[in-house]
């Protein structure tokens, strides 16, 4: 893939539409997500079972293949099972699943399997964890917010996965102030290029 050729466009939270080509591929199109994001999806990769991150009844009737971690417990859903570390392809892109689990969330709270996704060697969605890729990568989805996370935890993960650029996600339960404090603080201490896509806006990959 020549660099330019795909195009991102980012949905609320962490749902994001890849294309390229002429094909589409959708990453954890959840039930805050917008209807439009999988219109004319070719494939669809799920990073872990909650419905923040996987709307099952939308996706049951779309007809499409759908990827997720082979432990998950996603019921009223056919999907295809992915280990950690698999390699393939899914709507034209090269795809790798990284890490295995959940961000801890308090205490004795159970997790669930949690992959993230490598595109074509240049995209990372990491889901709901903060898992540090071996290879490098062109641009990272950093999540912004969660019950899981402190900000100062998503600035040391930018700089530890070191991308040329980053784009916020994971961000539908705080308000704009939470939101542009978030940004801000990812812009002034993440040492690497963030910029925050509105639901709706798309950037070259």
């Amino acid at each position: 893939m020549n660099p330019g050729s795909a195009r991102i466009t980012k949905y609320t939270h962490s749902c994001v539409r890849l294309e390229h080509d002429g094909t589409v591929l959708v990453i954890d199109p959840g039930i805050w997500s917008e209807p439009s994001a999988l219109y004319g999806a070719d494939a669809v990769l799920v990073t872990h079972e909650h419905s923040d991150h996987v709307d099952v009844l939308r996706l049951a009737g779309l007809g499409v293949p759908v990827y997720a971690p082979a432990d998950a417990r996603i019921t009223g859903l056919d999907v295809i099972g992915v280990q950690p570390g698999e390699s393939f392809t899914a709507a034209g892109f090269a795809v790798t699943a990284v890490g295995t689990r959940h961000a801890p969330v308090f205490e004795d709270e159970p997790d669930c399997p949690n992959h993230g996704y490598i595109i074509e060697d240049r995209l990372y969605h990491p889901g709901d964890a903060l898992f540090v890729p071996d290879q490098l990568v062109q641009t990272l989805l950093v999540p912004l917010h969660a019950s899981w996370l402190k900000t100062a935890e998503a600035i040391s993960f930018l700089r530890a996965v070191r991308p040329e650029r980053a784009f916020g996600i994971h961000e539908a339960q705080i308000n704009a102030r939470g939101l542009q404090a978030a940004s801000n603080w990812l812009t002034g201490q993440g040492r690497h290029q963030y910029r925050y896509l509105v639901p709706g806006e798309s950037a070259d990959l």
